[in-house]
């Protein structure tokens, strides 16, 4: 096993479960100590299902991941925009410009691909750090 140091464009750490993680340490209800295994048991189980039924996720587009994985997320963002629209028609000079619903975006990466020269360049620099680590530099 190998100490990452969060170099871009390396896949030793999820950004999606630092995201998830920090959310979970980070909640109002995260207690400071659990006293036995089955406490924790007990406040991850709420917890996830919380994150992932109620949770509303910026990366989704405001939606939670029950919505997308379920195929609801166009129907919740259909609806999103009737009621931007009805807001927009009611007070236009609240707004610069009509307003727009966050779209779902088509996919998400961890690390998106680079253009050919700038990944071989990258792996050419990844492979030098990891025989310095290894060597001990």
């Amino acid at each position: 096993m190998a100490k990452s140091h969060s170099r871009p464009h390396v896949s030793n750490d999820n950004p999606y479960s630092e995201a998830q993680f920090k959310t979970l340490k980070y909640h109002p209800d995260f207690p400071e100590r659990f006293g036995c295994v089955q406490d924790a048991r007990q406040f991850c189980s709420w917890f996830f299902a919380w994150y992932n039924d109620e949770h509303h996720h910026s990366g989704l587009a405001w939606l939670t991941p029950e919505m997308v994985h379920f195929h609801r997320a166009h129907s919740v963002l259909v609806q999103r925009q009737a009621t931007l629209d009805a807001a927009y028609a009611s007070h236009p000079l609240r707004f610069n410009r009509p307003p727009l619903v966050t779209p779902l975006p088509d996919e998400v990466w961890i690390n998106p691909p680079l253009n050919e020269v700038t990944a071989n360049e990258v792996t050419a620099n990844e492979l030098k750090q990891d025989e310095a680590q290894a060597n001990g530099q």
